[in-house]
């Protein structure tokens, strides 16, 4: 194999791994997505690469809107409801936390 096929290959690879981790990172940060619903996602994205040959980017487009499109579709909606709901209160106490220690000079 020639040198430039190599460097290709390698590019090729790194680009794949790069788009796989933000996948996962956006992926994650959906509402009520848990460890198991990032690895189901994982393995169909891996599987279908293996299968086909196509590189992510071009099978799925977008890392960060295909994990919202996968986190809609694997995440049932009263969990992310439930999600959103939990990560709005934690706002909402982090926001007066960070009010009273401005006030209190902290």
């Amino acid at each position: 194999m020639a040198k430039k096929d190599r460097t290709t290959d390698a590019a090729a690879e790194k680009d794949r791994e790069k788009w796989m981790a933000r996948f996962q990172v956006r992926l994650a940060m959906q509402p009520g997505v848990d460890r198991a619903v990032v690895l189901r996602a994982v393995k169909e994205v891996t599987t279908h690469c293996a299968e086909t040959g196509e590189h992510p980017r071009a099978a799925f487009g977008d890392p960060d809107a295909y994990a919202v499109q996968t986190a809609a579709r694997l995440v049932p909606e009263d969990r992310a409801a439930r999600a959103r709901r939990s990560d709005g209160r934690v706002a909402a106490l982090d926001s007066v936390l960070q009010r009273a220690r401005y006030v209190t000079g902290m």
